[in-house]
C-alpha cells in the first residue's frame, strides 16, 4: 500500500512562499532607491524650510488668504460646471455606440496631455474679444471672459474635465446594466432610470472623479495665467500667487506650496484604494 508522504512523521515540507516576500534582485536597489529620493527629497525640502513658528502670522497675511479663497471657490465652481457636463459626456461615451467614438474619446482626453499654455491660447482663440465665440459674446451682450474670475473657472474646468469623465466612464463601463434593464421593463422612463438607478450605481466614481477634477482645477497654472492673467483678488488663484511670490517672498510661497502639499496629499490618501493600490 503507497504511503502518503505528506502525512509521514518523517516527511519534509517546503514552507509555501508568501506572496509579497520573493527576494528583490539586488541590481534594483539602487536605482529605486534613487527614484525613492528623486520624488520624495524634494518633498522633505520643502517641508524644512516651512517657517513653522511664523506659519500662523503668513497663513492669515491678506495677500495669502485672498489666493486661498480665490483658489477654493474657483476650483468649487469648475468642479460643478465639470459634473453638470462631463457626467452625461461619459454616459455618452459608455452607453451610445456612434460613429467615431473612439476619435470624441481622444479628443477629451486630449486636455490631459495638452501644454496648459497651449489649452489657454487656444481657450483665447476661442473666448477672446476677437475669438469665434467671444467676439459674439463682446457684441451681443457686452460680456468677456478673458481675464475675469469667470474666465480662470473656465480654464481650470477645461484642464481638469478629463479626469471626471475618465472616472465615470470606467464606472459605467463596469457597472451592471441589468438593474437599468428591470427599471425600463417596469415601466420607468429614460430619465427616471438615469436619475434613480445610473446614478447611484455609478455614485462612487462620480465622487472620485470630481475629488480628482477639484484637485486639478486647484493646482491649475498656465492656462489660468495665459486666459485669465495674474491680477490679486480677481484671477490670482494659489499656484499664481506662488509663482508672484517666489519673486518677492519665499516664505510666502513656501507656505502656498506648503498649502497646495497637504491638499494633494490628503487627495491621494483618500483615493488610495480607488486609483493606487492593487488587489
Amino acid at each position: 500500500m503507497p504511503v502518503d508522504q505528506t502525512q509521514h512523521p518523517g516527511a519534509t515540507r517546503t514552507p509555501p512562499r508568501r506572496r509579497g516576500h520573493r527576494r528583490i534582485p539586488f541590481f534594483l536597489f539602487l536605482p529605486a532607491g534613487l527614484g525613492l529620493a528623486f520624488l520624495v527629497l524634494p518633498l522633505f525640502a520643502l517641508l524644512l524650510r516651512t517657517p513653522w513658528r511664523e506659519l500662523p502670522q503668513h497663513l492669515t497675511a491678506p495677500a495669502i488668504g485672498e489666493a486661498l479663497r480665490l483658489s477654493l471657490l474657483t476650483a468649487t465652481l469648475a468642479t460643478i460646471f465639470c459634473i453638470l457636463l462631463g457626467v452625461p459626456l461619459a454616459w455618452l461615451l459608455a452607453r451610445v455606440a456612434f460613429p467615431g467614438r473612439r476619435l470624441a474619446r481622444a479628443l477629451i482626453t486630449v486636455p490631459l496631455v495638452l501644454p496648459p499654455v497651449v489649452g489657454g491660447v487656444a481657450l483665447l482663440l476661442l473666448f477672446g474679444r476677437r475669438g469665434l465665440i467671444g467676439s459674439w459674446l463682446d457684441e451681443t451682450f457686452g460680456f468677456t471672459l478673458p481675464f475675469t474670475t469667470a474666465g480662470v473657472v473656465i480654464a481650470e474646468a477645461f484642464v481638469a474635465m478629463p479626469f471626471l469623465v475618465i472616472a465615470v466612464e470606467g464606472a459605467l463601463r463596469g457597472a451592471d446594466t441589468r438593474y437599468e434593464e428591470a427599471a425600463a421593463t417596469l415601466g420607468a422612463g429614460r430619465w427616471t432610470t438615469f436619475r434613480r438607478v445610473t446614478l447611484p450605481l455609478v455614485a462612487p466614481g462620480i465622487a472620485a472623479g470630481a475629488v480628482l477634477c477639484w484637485a486639478r482645477a486647484l493646482g491649475e497654472f498656465g492656462a489660468t495665467i495665459t486666459f485669465a492673467g495674474n491680477f490679486p483678488g480677481r484671477t490670482q488663484t494659489m499656484p499664481l500667487a506662488v509663482y508672484l511670490a517666489l519673486e518677492t517672498d519665499l516664505e510666502a510661497a513656501i507656505v502656498l506650496s506648503l498649502i497646495l502639499l497637504v491638499v494633494s496629499v490628503t487627495i491621494l490618501v483618500s483615493l488610495r484604494d480607488r486609483w493606487i493600490s492593487s488587489p
